[in-house]
């Protein structure tokens, strides 16, 4: 058994191990330290701990993105104008419409941010529903894999619920009744790399980027920064402080 305990301990602490050279013995005289203790960690605090992160960190960005400028004053996720239309925001903004663009830039972020508070109920049925499994395939992932298992089990459900809260806040924008035909007109040239007509389609798929880029930065915390383990169980399963 504690053999087995062993090799479960050095998967767990293996893919937190992030510098270019690991210290092996150094790693698995910590594994016997913690096997030889008085409170051994178990498989099942293993997974507790990791459930637990995800809950964390979910809630947080959630939070974050959901708020007021969650996504308009935080330049790392801002949903900008196209990048591949830059072309039609200059014509728009030649033709004395910059304020309308702005408003517009400014609407899509807005409704990313209202989109993101149905993040947390998804995000909390994804934690739910983890299985053993799904546990040791992030104890052996990298630094953002919890991240990953989120997008992987919410993606399609988040994306389904965010398109329409997208759809109607661009509709209240007038400057959205161009995109489509400035689009259609635009993929029509000779030689020109095409650019989604789908708006609201590019304005969800940003706003889910931004929500999983939040939700890395929190795993890397818990990850990594004592501080951030804000509960017994985190505290427990991805160590005390030295």
């Amino acid at each position: 058994m504690k053999i087995i305990s062993k090799i479960s301990l050095l998967i767990f602490i293996l893919p937190l191990t992030c510098c270019s050279q690991v210290d092996f013995k150094k790693i698995t005289k910590e594994v016997d330290k913690t096997l030889n203790g008085d409170k051994p960690l178990t498989n099942d605090e293993i997974i507790r701990g990791l459930k637990e992160a995800l809950n964390v960190g979910s809630k947080n960005a959630s939070s974050s993105a959901s708020k007021v400028d969650g996504f308009f004053k935080n330049q790392i996720i801002k949903i900008p104008f196209p990048p591949e239309a830059k072309e039609m925001e200059a014509k728009l903004r030649a033709l004395g419409m910059g304020h309308q663009v702005d408003e517009f830039i400014l609407t899509v972020n807005r409704a990313a941010e209202e989109a993101a508070k149905q993040s947390a109920a998804v995000f909390m049925n994804a934690v739910t529903s983890m299985t053993i499994n799904d546990g040791l395939s992030i104890l052996r992932g990298n630094d953002t894999a919890a991240t990953a298992y989120l997008r992987r089990t919410t993606g399609v459900q988040l994306h389904d619920k965010f398109k329409p809260v997208i759809k109607d806040a661009t509709q209240k924008v007038e400057v959205t009744k161009y995109w489509n035909p400035l689009a259609s007109t635009y993929n029509s040239l000779p030689l020109v790399k095409k650019v989604n007509p789908d708006l609201d389609e590019y304005i969800a798929q940003r706003a889910l980027n931004g929500l999983y880029y939040l939700v890395s930065q929190e795993e890397a915390k818990i990850r990594k920064d004592p501080a951030a383990r804000v509960t017994e169980i985190l505290k427990r399963v991805f160590g005390a402080p030295k």
